[in-house]
């Protein structure tokens, strides 16, 4: 493997061209996973605009949007790792009504927001009716693990220093679920794109190695 830095703006053009240029049957479904301190939102908001300029209808969900309600979420307490590494996240719901109606079969009309953590209630969003090579782009933490129907995955990976320095105090005691996703999950070993992130002004590729030419 090589790693190539790369500058955040042509970061967010090659990543542009590279969905740009990805056709599979039904829209494109796109994972942008990486934990808050590397702001995955932040990355697939930047790509929402150059994916339009390029003829590619597009729509941005975020994982938060399709949080389990409270009294599941936190049945086991508000900072408890194991209980966010397993289930905060409504996979069953983010597949149901994201990625299976944008998959090779579905309809096409997908719902934007499932659930208001805020409020902790049904978010009441709109369906969204995205045409044929519409991209989906689902941005959020721990998306890798679970079998989710992506086509193309882009990880943003951060040393575990720089995850320890960079993670808000409030959150750090979400720490060892990142830890374990590490472990578990590995997604820097399979994702389509990893990103090195620990500087977010100076990202890094991770790249094959070609190989002496």
């Amino acid at each position: 493997m090589r790693v190539r830095p790369i500058s955040p703006e042509r970061l967010v053009t090659e990543l542009a061209d590279r969905l740009a240029g990805t056709t599979v049957a039904g829209r494109l479904r796109v994972a942008v996973d990486g934990p808050p301190a590397a702001d995955p939102d932040a990355l697939a908001g930047a790509l929402v605009d150059p994916l339009r300029a390029r003829g590619r209808p597009v729509l941005h969900v975020r994982a938060e949007a399709f949080l389990r309600p409270a009294s599941v979420r936190l049945e086991q307490g508000r900072t408890n790792p194991d209980a966010y590494y397993e289930g905060w996240v409504d996979e069953a719901g983010l597949r149901r009504e994201v990625l299976d109606p944008a998959g090779p079969d579905g309809s096409g009309r997908v719902l934007p927001s499932l659930w208001d953590a805020t409020a902790d209630r049904a978010s009441r969003a709109a369906y969204v009716d995205l045409p044929e090579q519409g991209v989906v782009l689902v941005s959020g933490a721990l998306l890798l693990g679970g079998g989710l129907p992506f086509d193309v995955t882009v990880h943003l990976a951060l040393s575990p220093a720089g995850l320890d320095r960079r993670t808000d105090p409030e959150q750090r005691w979400t720490l060892p679920a990142f830890a374990r996703y590490t472990d578990e999950v590995a997604p820097a070993t399979f994702a389509d794109v990893v990103v090195r992130v620990d500087d977010p002004r100076h990202p890094a590729l991770v790249e094959a190695d070609p190989g002496p030419v």
